[in-house]
């Protein structure tokens, strides 16, 4: 089964996200990650949703997730990370 990560966040600084992202991307590719959409919150239809942005991305499988999200490679980003943006990762298994 694979997963499906999504990431919801706040930008608060636009040049370090830029760096985040450019950063954490290769270490998505390398763990079998794919971003599948990325996006704007443009209003909620049920309930509320406090982040202004989305990203997600599929994994092979739920090891293959937490495998990169606990990476060096990707531990490496976290203090950038941390200063780009406020974010919550959630992480769910799809069939």
């Amino acid at each position: 089964m694979t997963a499906l990560l999504v990431a919801r966040f706040d930008v608060k600084n636009a040049e370090k996200m830029d760096a985040y992202a450019s950063a954490a991307g290769p270490t998505v590719s390398a763990h079998g990650g794919e971003f599948v959409a990325m996006g704007q919150n443009v209003g909620a239809l049920v309930g509320e949703d406090d982040k202004q942005g989305v990203a997600m991305v599929r994994f092979p499988d739920v090891l293959s997730a937490k495998t990169w999200f606990s990476s060096p490679e990707y531990m490496a980003c976290k203090s950038l990370r941390e200063a780009a943006a406020d974010m919550q990762f959630t992480l769910y298994q799809t069939e």
